[in-house]
């Protein structure tokens, strides 16, 4: 069984590349725009090309029977027509609503049994606030009493690897979180502790909070910004999907905060 995985370099391919092979996957093939930088191990089959460029898929296509896709809203259409021609029988797609809700489409306009997954907000997102903390030794945002689930993206990719190798998935939309829900006001005091020393948060406005961000996030941080005020009044539940789905319990933060130091030091 062939299991092609897209943007098999990035963050959550890259994973779930080794996920697979944890999971004794024997046929991946590795879809990457730099097969010379990639550095997979040697058993996986590296094909040059990207999902952003449908032209480029051709060669990765051919007998795969699985695929996990990495979402390019631009071009998932195309992708998913190409995937249905050439005979793809299951789509695990990484999307979840709101501004990837196209990808889900998509996937299932093309007619080529899926399995959605919607993850909540990354943990490794904090990683924007790693300047301040570094430069100033605080953190400066709105909105500290929004709350989330964040989730690792190890976990992310281990739940990928398992709905492309297991029975039972089809046709299911996972919206995946981390274990706990957190105020932004709570996960940087984990990341403080993780790092031995008090961190504040200083509330600002939100155009403030928008204008750090338009370095970083350009068009998207005004959106980004205002998700966090509704997460307010209706902070995202936790659930327990990825423990159910893996059989271990999801990293919690402080414990992504620890094996991640770096980023703030």
């Amino acid at each position: 069984m062939t299991i092609l995985v897209t943007g098999a370099t990035a963050n959550i391919g890259r994973l779930v590349v080794d996920e697979l092979l944890e999971l004794g996957a024997t046929d991946i093939r590795a879809l990457t725009a730099n097969p010379a930088k990639a550095q997979l191990p040697e058993c996986v089959d590296v094909v040059e090309g990207y999902v952003g460029r449908p032209e480029t898929l051709t060669r990765a296509l051919a007998g795969v029977e699985r695929m996990y896709l990495a979402p390019v809203v631009e071009t998932a259409g195309a992708v998913t027509a190409m995937a249905r021609e050439a005979g793809v029988e299951h789509i695990v797609d990484l999307a979840g609503g709101g501004w990837w809700r196209p990808v889900e489409e998509a996937v299932e306009n093309s007619g080529v049994p899926w399995t959605h997954l919607g993850p909540g907000e990354f943990m490794w997102n904090t990683e924007i606030w790693a300047d301040q903390i570094k430069t100033t030794g605080a953190v400066r945002d709105a909105f500290p009493e929004a709350a989330n689930a964040p989730i690792a993206v190890e976990d992310i990719a281990d739940v990928a690897a398992r709905t492309l190798t297991e029975g039972g998935h089809i046709g299911r939309a996972y919206e995946l979180t981390g274990p706990e829900t957190l105020t932004r006001r709570e996960m940087v005091r984990q990341i403080g502790e993780a790092l031995g020393r008090e961190i504040p948060f200083i509330e600002v406005s939100r155009e403030e909070a928008i204008a750090n961000l338009i370095p970083a996030m350009g068009d998207q941080a005004e959106w980004y910004v205002d998700i966090h005020a509704e997460l307010i009044d209706a902070p995202q539940q936790a659930n327990q999907l990825v423990e159910e789905l893996t059989g271990r319990p999801a990293m919690t933060f402080a414990e992504w905060a620890r094996r991640n130091t770096s980023l703030f030091q």
